[in-house]
């Protein structure tokens, strides 16, 4: 028996699930869908990617909707294109054998005029991006007023993403009276600031612990030199034969580079970015959905919405300046049941920000090694035996050639056709990993380049007395979680300038000023610039001289110690 009776969904709804394959409901829907159904609540809902939250909100969405009233009674919003693809996709497979229930995907990147059109027709359930809905409602083409439900699918992502504004402008055109459904990852200030402003004691549903890391993900970290980030993902692609993964990367430039690499030696990658035009997107989604590609290499604004159930790992190429991405990126795996493992790449200065993730996700990571060239060849080839004997082999077609075949080989005993077939297959890893280098950076290494790093910045502050600094000041502060550290490691993250020298760091509740050497003023305005840090986006400026109210434009409390300190 379909298992999704027992929780009160419709006999119309339960024939469309059975068409899919669903018969057991995951613990959110467990939870979400009787409530739905039996109560006029707000709800929170805090559940990791994957979970089954779209059937969640969904089911009860299609189930409660008035199907002879032609109006607009739900709303979904969503935070990406792809995903709100993907969403009213699965509604319109849950509604399948429901009649006269018409449901519309709006987003940017799609021709306005044919949304205009399907909406005068009549559609009951929407489900839009932010950008857009608010486009059509200045247009006055979308009519909200008889919303009776509105869903906020992935409301932490859309918050990073700088849509505060066109939410609030979206729920002012909504009715007071309507249930209002929020579904997050993570709960954050802003989140629970949403669920404040326009929520009426919602009921909150959290599936594992809050703002914990998915259950079925294991966590590790390689920690290699900088400049050898590439060689270290090469080597952790080789040791999983059977790697399905997205290696995120910071930037579309970093995204285009490191694809590029991968392709010309001979990895079956792709990249996905901002500057692909939406037919070029669906051709690489196409390509890695069916597995056509391995790898996916993408950036987070790119990746976000994407809907693939079973990678096998997430690599963080660079992991992301805000924990809470970090969530989001691992959550891609580990899904609907399967296991998954999420790397991250760091260097020895970026050692901070795995603890600071360890804190975020409630979770330990584990250092591994980087394999040598030795270990990678072995694990390969198990790999390519293990395929060869699962070959099945057809006898009808093989046995006419088999004596020929038979006599060509009559020469070779057994284990000089064995290495034969061994160096055919896997010349490639043999001769790239001969002699190859140890990559990994031991603790003791780590400790005696902090202690290097101490006491360069000592002498820094010896003979660099006359340095000129500028002063930068940022919107965040201690209330998003800014440490001294976290901005000395995102400056030292600037690719190709080497190490910058930093002054004064002072950091207040909501805002932070720093001093840095201002040979590289453009370059450090440009790394913060639009960065995220726990959902707020940040803005970088050049202090005036007499911010703070005193000469050198810094209040003369809470000053962070270490004057005119190295960046390390």
């Amino acid at each position: 028996m379909n298992r999704f009776k027992n929780l009160g969904v419709s006999s119309e709804i339960l024939k469309g699930l059975s068409s899919l394959g669903f018969q057991e409901p995951t613990p959110v829907q467990d939870q979400v869908i009787p409530l739905m159904l039996s109560q006029q609540a707000d709800m929170v809902g805090l559940a990791q990617t994957g979970t089954g939250k779209t059937a969640a909100f969904g089911l009860p969405l299609i189930q409660l909707t008035n199907k002879k009233q032609k109006q607009t009674q739900g709303l979904v919003l969503c935070p990406t294109r792809e995903l709100c693809v993907q969403v009213a996709r699965d509604l319109a497979d849950f509604s399948r054998y429901v009649k006269d229930i018409k449901t519309l995907a709006i987003y940017g990147g799609a021709s306005i005029e044919l949304q205009i059109k399907a909406l005068g027709k009549g559609v009951q359930i929407i489900v839009a991006t932010p950008g857009r809905l608010n486009d059509l409602i200045n247009r006055r083409k979308v009519d909200l007023s008889a919303i009776r439900y509105v869903v906020f699918d992935e409301a932490d992502e859309m918050l990073q993403m700088g849509f505060q504004d066109e939410l609030n402008a979206i729920l002012k055109k909504t009715p007071v009276q309507k249930n209002t459904l929020l579904f997050s990852a993570t709960m954050s200030r802003e989140i629970a600031a949403i669920a404040a402003r326009y929520m009426t004691d919602p009921v909150e549903i959290t599936i594992g612990k809050r703002n914990a890391g998915a259950e079925n993900v294991r966590h590790e970290y390689y920690m290699v030199h900088a400049k050898n980030r590439y060689l270290a993902l090469k080597r952790i692609v080789d040791n999983s034969p059977d790697i399905y993964s997205i290696i995120f990367c910071r930037t579309r430039r970093e995204t285009h580079e490191v694809a590029n690499k991968l392709i010309q030696d001979g990895y079956n990658a792709d990249a996905l970015h901002g500057d692909l035009s939406q037919a070029q997107r669906d051709q690489v989604m196409k390509k890695f959905r069916c597995k056509n590609l391995q790898l996916l290499v993408a950036t987070d604004v790119a990746a976000r919405g994407l809907d693939v159930n079973d990678l096998s790992h997430v690599i963080n190429y660079n992991l992301p300046d805000d924990p809470s991405g970090y969530t989001h990126r691992s959550g891609r795996t580990g899904r609907a049941g399967h296991t998954g493992i999420s790397v991250a790449i760091i260097n020895m200065k970026e050692h901070f920000k795995i603890r600071q993730i360890e804190k975020k996700i409630n979770k330990k990571f584990k250092q591994c090694r980087i394999p040598s060239g030795l270990e990678i060849c072995k694990k390969q080839l198990v790999s390519l035996v293990d395929v060869v004997t699962g070959v099945e082999v057809d006898h009808e077609q093989i046995n006419p050639l088999y004596m020929e075949i038979s006599e060509k080989f009559a020469h070779l005993d057994r284990e000089e056709l064995i290495k034969k077939f061994v160096s055919l297959e896997f010349n490639r890893f043999l001769e790239y990993y001969k002699n190859a280098p140890d990559l990994n950076v031991s603790e003791t290494k780590k400790k005696s380049h902090d202690r290097k790093e101490r006491r360069r910045g000592s002498a820094a502050v010896k003979f660099n007395s006359k340095q000129k600094f500028t002063r930068f000041f940022l919107n965040v502060g201690r209330r998003q979680g800014i440490l001294p550290q976290g901005l000395i490691g995102k400056i030292n993250g600037i690719p190709g300038v080497g190490r910058i020298k930093v002054g004064k760091i002072d950091i207040k509740r909501n805002s932070a000023l720093l001093e840095a050497d201002s040979r590289f003023a453009p370059q450090i305005l440009d790394a913060f610039q639009q960065a995220t840090i726990n959902g707020k986006i940040v803005s970088i400026e050049v202090a005036g001289k007499d911010y703070g109210g005193n000469r050198s434009g810094f209040p003369k409390t809470r000053r962070h110690k270490g004057r005119k300190q190295m960046a390390r």
